[in-house]
């Protein structure tokens, strides 16, 4: 009986010390300016793109503000690695500037209007 009773005693603390393990980090959310968002083209890709980053629970664009809201958790990655991974997606991200080459991979539409991108102009008539 009484070994039965310490290996329940042993169990109950194992199981409390598990739990303890799995505590997700603080919750945090940050804005980020992204000013060379062009279009939905490029929300698209930038929110699809932190659909599979670590550490990054939500990430909204919003092509008219060109500012990027991301919820991460702290004990995972943090604001610089998240502007990091925008800058490799191919767009500028606060300070960060973006990777040259994913930024000449982006269709027209999604560069900045002095390399010829930005929404096609509106028809007349």
């Amino acid at each position: 009986m009484r070994i039965i009773k310490l290996m329940l005693v042993l169990l109950i603390a194992g199981a409390g010390a598990a739990t303890a393990q799995v505590k997700k980090g603080t919750l945090a959310t940050a804005k980020i300016s992204v000013p060379t968002v062009q279009c939905n083209m490029c929300k698209d890709r930038i929110q699809r793109y932190f659909l599979r980053e670590e550490g990054v629970k939500s990430m909204v664009v919003d092509v008219k503000k060109k500012v990027a809201t991301v919820k991460y958790y702290t004990d995972r990655t943090n604001i610089e690695n998240i502007k990091t991974a925008i800058a490799n997606v191919g767009y500028d991200a606060d300070d960060v500037t973006a990777n040259e080459d994913s930024y000449n991979e982006l269709p027209t539409c999604c560069k900045k209007p002095e390399d010829g991108g930005g929404p096609p102009p509106k028809k007349k008539g």
